[in-house]
């Protein structure tokens, strides 16, 4: 069984006393975008990290099986362990001299 469960297609809303209640439509998977066409952002963390570093990839456009199919070609490309999670990458240690030519190679653009 899942660990969240959901009760009806309103996302476990049972019962709703507003008149003029209409439910959220859920949110449609988009479309990947070519590499060329995205731009990712790199940047450094420590902050909320217990000390340790982390480099994080943000900006990708896409599903979220494409996010972490690039995040496993990612990881096993530079040796390290990570996670994909909520459109971010994020990747443990410091891999940005690395990521960026990596990244490049494999079409996807920079932000400045």
């Amino acid at each position: 069984m899942s660990k969240k469960k959901q009760f009806n297609d309103f996302g476990g809303l049972v019962y709703s006393t507003d008149p003029h209640f209409t439910p959220i439509p859920e949110e449609e998977e988009v479309e990947t975008l070519a590499p060329e066409q995205q731009v990712l952002r790199i940047r450094y963390e420590r902050a909320g990290r217990g000390g340790k570093e982390a480099t994080v990839i943000s900006g990708f456009v896409g599903t979220e099986e494409d996010l972490k199919e690039l995040a496993t070609r990612l990881k096993q490309s530079l040796g390290c362990g990570g996670s994909a999670k909520e459109g971010l990458i994020i990747l443990q240690g410091d891999k940005r001299n690395t990521l960026l030519p990596l990244l490049q190679k494999w079409g996807y653009k920079n932000s400045k």
